[in-house]
């Protein structure tokens, strides 16, 4: 065979190779490494040989995809001036939010910080509900009256505003767990800004007191509102400052990692061992909120970069692509229907109404000991009013 011959068969090879890639995904299953993962207190962490079938690829692929313009959406709609008040996006960190779901039974449960678009969309609430929240719309999560911050759903313990407040809480969730004998884990987020709180600490030495189990997990994304980490931080390795408590540093970009740490400490947690803590290793892309530009003390550049090089939607997306596990044209379908949905729902929020005044004292108590509810002042009361039912409340 002549030079000429075998660069045809190569050329033919590749041109196949292509097609096969843009039309069909043959394989119902793939291998992959993951980053090592970093263990504390640990003789044996996750396993870095991850297997995932084309369902699951694509599963992942819709959820991430769905995060991302719904806080795209929720963005345009806070420079529209139709979101007010505070509101955090989730950018960049998808890979922790779906990676860790993947891996949640019906009895585990997850509470997080103000970063909770993403979480109440996986929890079971749908996009334009999200979004209708956001808005101060009736139709929204809470009715319009919790907004970006105070969403919540079944096993979804909020949205909390204040910062390092739910880790106490979520301890507490986990003890209930234990003390109720449901076999459950909770899933307790916060920030590396949150990380130098006094009482994560206090949440750590009881959960360990009690071996309750709870999973913490530091979702580092460098960044605690304008300054990064090394400058607020005597120690950055989060996952080894629970001292008495093991922990596990993984790659927060890549969603097989973060599913796979998910899994050792569900296991972990739930087999009698006590409370884990996980550092997720990720990145924002806007700033702290809406209202910092996030540019002042970052780089446009190194925003760029982490876009190019580690984008948890675009690795993944790569990696099944590569591995047959979907075509181009599966992934370009799924984005117009995913674009077309959040779309939709946006124009739905914004033609919803507000509750009526009515409603200010409604649901304010799940089971009200008082029927009566103070009103701007102690000589004006309200009628407490039950509108719909206590999520989480047996």
């Amino acid at each position: 065979m002549n030079g000429s011959s075998v660069l045809r068969k190569h050329s033919l090879k590749n041109v196949l190779s292509i097609f096969e890639s843009r039309f069909f995904s043959s394989t119902s299953e793939a291998t992959f490494e993951t980053k090592p993962f970093k263990l504390h207190k640990l003789e044996n962490g996750p396993s870095t040989t991850v297997t995932l079938s084309s369902e699951d690829a694509i599963k992942y692929y819709k959820q991430m995809q769905t995060i991302r313009r719904i806080e795209t959406a929720a963005g345009n709609l806070y420079k529209e001036k139709i979101v007010r008040g505070f509101c955090h996006l989730y950018s960049g960190q998808e890979a922790c939010a779906v990676g860790m779901k993947a891996m949640f039974r019906d009895t585990d449960s997850i509470i997080t910080a103000y970063r909770a678009h993403g979480w109440t969309y996986l929890m079971g609430v749908d996009p334009f509900s999200v979004l209708s929240e956001l808005t101060g719309r009736k139709s929204g999560n809470a009715r319009g009256k919790g907004g970006s911050m105070h969403m919540y759903a079944k096993n979804f313990y909020g949205g909390n505003g204040i910062v390092g407040a739910q880790v106490p809480l979520g301890a507490g969730i986990a003890l209930a767990a234990k003390y109720l004998g449901t076999g459950g884990v909770c899933f307790t987020l916060y920030g590396d800004g949150a990380a130098n709180q006094g009482q994560v600490f206090e949440a750590y030495n009881m959960s360990k007191l009690w071996d309750i189990p709870c999973v913490y997990v530091c979702e580092n994304n460098g960044y605690g509102m304008g300054t990064s980490s090394e400058r607020a931080s005597a120690s950055v390795a989060y996952y080894t400052r629970g001292d008495y408590i093991p922990g596990i540093w993984v790659d927060g970009m890549d969603i097989l990692a973060v599913r796979e740490a998910a899994r050792f400490a569900i296991d972990y947690c739930s087999s009698g061992k006590g409370p884990l803590v996980m550092e997720t290793a990720t990145y924002r892309y806007s700033g702290h909120s809406m209202s910092d530009p996030g540019t002042s003390y970052r780089t446009r550049d190194e925003i760029q970069e982490v876009r190019q090089t580690r984008d948890p939607i675009t690795s993944f997306k790569e990696k099944i692509i590569g591995a047959n596990l979907v075509n181009i044209d599966e992934l370009k379908q799924i984005d117009k229907e995913i674009k077309a949905q959040i779309d939709d729902a946006v124009k739905r929020a914004k033609a919803d109404t507000e509750i009526p005044l009515s409603e200010l004292s409604g649901d304010i108590y799940a089971k009200p000991l008082e029927t009566k509810v103070r009103g701007v002042s102690p000589f004006e009361s309200l009628e407490h009013i039950r509108i719909g039912q206590a999520v989480n409340l047996n």
